[in-house]
């Protein structure tokens, strides 16, 4: 039987919709000069710095009513649920929708490719990841799997009612997934999002450990859609542009109206944030899992409070599989301190790239500008994070 990553392609061709042109000069925090945390980050500066990993998308864009996509992340480019991998799932607040979550956190293994897309699209991803995994060679008598699915909701720029996306689209992001250069901004699964008030979407980032520490890569992959009030390197750029969350309760009378970018009303604490944590440290369930949870400190670092109706998820694995699971030391966890720093580190400049890679999107709801670069430059430069 033909494989359906096969047989998917043609259809979705003419759903994908590249990004716009401007997003061609658009620049990450670091190539501005935005230098988070003390780590280096790898050679691509993103999740696919951890060998083997693999990155797909489609974008879903037709007209002002469907803004939104898929992206999906591999461990390898093997049979997954051949070849589990080692993975862990953390909660900062459950307002969302993560298919999958029990088995990885009861067995503590990955197998399946992870896959974000738009709150009511999980359930037709999750069902095309099926049809993935049952189609490999080899799982011809496979009688269960666990696709593992993530979103958050991109109703205001997305007509999320629809639910657009189709069992094509989700076989043709595994399908291109690959290793290299990550698409970042308004893509994927994050053509829809907004952070902040701003345009959000897709983020990378990583951090390399000198060899002294092990050598090993951290690599982190956000899919922004969350309020508060921005922070970025500890510069209060929210505040200064006008645009944060409880502005109008707290200072009513306050002029910032007539900054740039400023809204009218409060931006919402709510929405969703997930993210994915990639590493080749040979981690177990547990050490994965209190991994995760610095990638919670380093969205923390950016301004969020992980509100009551954000969905904020941390999807956790480690790419080590096979015989080098059992024959590789695990870290003691006494020498994981590294590599929570570079979760951490690795995280809170994926949302940044985030934010600074998006274009602005007109919607189904209405547009969602991109952050005013040029502002948020001079604040940054004020407060003495980008250095002349």
């Amino acid at each position: 039987m033909e494989h359906p990553l096969r047989t998917a392609t043609v259809l979705t061709l003419i759903l994908f919709v590249a990004p716009p042109l401007s997003a061609q000069a658009k620049k990450t925090a670091r190539e501005i000069g935005v230098i988070v945390g003390i780590l280096p980050p790898g050679p691509l500066n993103a999740i696919t710095d951890v060998k083997g990993v693999r990155v797909g998308q489609v974008t879903l864009a037709r007209g002002d009513s469907i803004n939104t996509g898929i992206t999906a992340i591999l461990p390898h480019d093997g049979n997954i649920f051949r070849e589990k991998v080692p993975a862990a799932i953390v909660i900062g607040n459950a307002f969302g929708k993560l298919t999958g979550s029990t088995q990885v956190q009861e067995l503590g293994e990955l197998e399946s490719p992870i896959v974000l897309t738009c709150t009511l699209c999980v359930p037709r991803a999750a069902d095309a990841v099926l049809t993935y995994l049952l189609g490999l060679p080899g799982n011809e008598n496979v009688g269960s799997a666990n696709p593992v699915v993530g979103e958050t909701n991109d109703g205001g720029l997305n007509n999320i009612r629809r639910r657009p996306i189709t069992e094509a689209d989700v076989l043709r992001a595994i399908k291109l997934a690959k290793e290299g250069p990550v698409e970042q901004g308004s893509v994927g699964a994050g053509r829809g999002t907004q952070a902040f008030g701003w345009k959000g979407g897709i983020g990378t980032s990583s951090r390399k450990l000198p060899d002294a520490l092990g050598g090993w890569t951290v690599g982190a992959l956000v899919q922004s859609n969350f309020g508060g009030v921005l922070q970025i390197a500890g510069a209060p750029v929210g505040v200064e542009l006008g645009k944060y969350y409880l502005r109008n309760i707290l200072n009513p009378a306050d002029s910032a109206g007539a900054r740039v970018g400023a809204a009218t009303v409060d931006p919402s604490p709510d929405g969703s944030c997930m993210i994915v944590i990639a590493t080749d440290a040979p981690l177990d369930h547990l050490a994965l899992e209190r991994l995760g949870r610095r990638a919670l400190a380093g969205l923390a670092r950016t301004g969020s409070s992980m509100s009551h109706g954000s969905g904020d998820f941390v999807i956790a694995f480690s790419t080590v599989t096979g015989a080098r699971r059992v024959t590789q030391p695990q870290i003691p966890g006494d020498a994981l301190s590294p590599l929570f720093e570079a979760a951490i580190e690795a995280t809170e400049e994926a949302i940044y790239n985030s934010l600074f890679m998006a274009t602005t999107v007109r919607g189904y709801r209405g547009t969602a500008q991109e952050l005013p670069v040029d502002s948020t430059v001079v604040i940054l430069k004020r407060h003495g994070v980008i250095r002349p």
